[in-house]
């Protein structure tokens, strides 16, 4: 069979597309771990690969995956999730003016900072949920990348990606967005006119917390891509073609993995917001929630598994829930079958924008009673501490 393009998106993350091992018969797509490939007689090479660093055909059949899932024309694969957003920026000339949002990852807002504008980038800062404010930042000419996350970590607030995408064009500008939280499964922002959809891998995609990995996928294979695809190969930030595998593995479960998980989050952020030791529920899927209309008409059937809360009695009361959970794990990162809990400030340092009391939650497989009441009693006993 090879018409895919008939079957819903659910079928070809299940099947990875039907890929067959030829030699074998095998379901299971092989493992290619050569480093290099065999030259033809003539010197040259027909098979169309050369070595490792550039081409692998596990590399390809989790990127085509990929491809399908965001609907896009290539994609590739990234040694981490920083590896595949800086690769974007590596792309650009020194001088180049960038608009990106005040609320994102950490270390990627640390490294555009500190590394990017190092190398000659012009970045600029804006409140990504206001129109209004990104349309006054772009400067025709010069304005040659808009980069959004959203849901942006860790506050998870929307962007609004096809009307972005829009200004970004008028402006001669390309936009790319970390879907991370979103994955395929609830926003396909290539769909909405985003010309480059980036996951840091590692996250939902995997969906198993033993793979770290970068995704780039491409609208159309243009002059622009291929300088991505050239900082991929000459600065070998390439991921393993073990973790290639594992990642193609982990997307065949990803959508029933992120629809459980993003259900859950849904319950539990609608019983936190009605509990007593808690001041606030930051989670797209809450009405009250200022991107909620937004993300009903994006996001399509979930509003993800990601939401943060903020602890009524302060900062020491946050650390001492995330100190008096069970079940929950205190760890770093995300998209796991497993749910954790940070109190992201004590990570991001004092130029974050999170509030102090904000505990950042990321929702696995659990069942949501089970979480629910692990976090209910750490907030209880640290609220009567505080």
């Amino acid at each position: 069979m090879s018409d895919w393009s008939k079957f819903q998106a659910e079928t070809l993350a299940a099947q990875a597309l039907g890929l067959i091992d030829e030699a074998s018969g095998a379901i299971i797509p092989a493992i290619h771990p050569s480093t290099t490939y065999l030259r033809d007689p003539d010197n040259g090479y027909r098979r169309g690969r050369i070595y490792a660093r550039a081409d692998n055909p596990t590399f390809e059949q989790a990127g085509a995956l990929l491809t399908a899932l965001e609907g896009g024309a290539d994609s590739l694969l990234f040694a981490s999730g920083m590896a595949a957003a800086t690769a974007v920026f590596l792309a650009l000339s020194p001088g180049d003016h960038v608009v990106v949002p005040k609320v994102m990852y950490w270390a990627f807002r640390a490294w555009l900072h500190e590394t990017a504008t190092h190398w000659g980038l012009r970045v600029e800062e804006v409140d990504t949920t206001d129109l209004d404010a990104v349309r006054s930042a772009l400067r025709p000419g010069e304005t040659r990348l808009v980069w959004l996350e959203s849901p942006a970590n860790p506050l998870w607030s929307v962007s609004d990606i096809a009307a972005i995408a829009d200004l970004a064009h008028r402006a001669g500008a390309r936009l790319a967005v970390d879907s991370t939280v979103a994955t395929p499964v609830f926003t396909r922002p290539l769909d909405l006119g985003a010309d480059i959809v980036m996951h840091s891998a590692t996250k939902y995609l995997n969906g198993h917390s033993d793979v770290v990995a970068g995704t780039l996928t491409t609208a159309k294979q243009d002059e622009f891509w291929a300088r991505i695809r050239q900082v991929l190969v000459r600065h070998g930030g390439i991921l393993g073609p073990f973790e290639a595998w594992l990642l193609q593995r982990g997307m065949r479960t990803l959508f029933v993995r992120v629809k459980a998980a993003a259900a859950s989050a849904q319950r539990l952020a609608e019983r936190l917001a009605a509990h007593g030791k808690v001041s606030a529920v930051l989670y797209p899927g809450l009405p009250g929630f200022p991107g909620h209309d937004l993300a009903a008409r994006q996001m399509r059937g979930g509003f993800g598994a990601m939401l943060s809360i903020r602890v009524k009695a302060g900062e020491a009361a946050a650390i001492g829930t995330a100190a008096n959970v069970d079940l929950w794990k205190r760890a770093t990162s995300l998209g796991g079958v497993e749910s954790l809990i940070e109190h992201r400030a004590s990570i991001e340092g004092p130029s974050s924008p999170v509030p102090s009391d904000l505990l950042r939650l990321s929702v696995g497989l659990e069942a949501a009673d089970d979480l629910f009441d692990d976090l209910d009693q750490a907030l209880r006993r640290a609220g009567e501490r505080a």
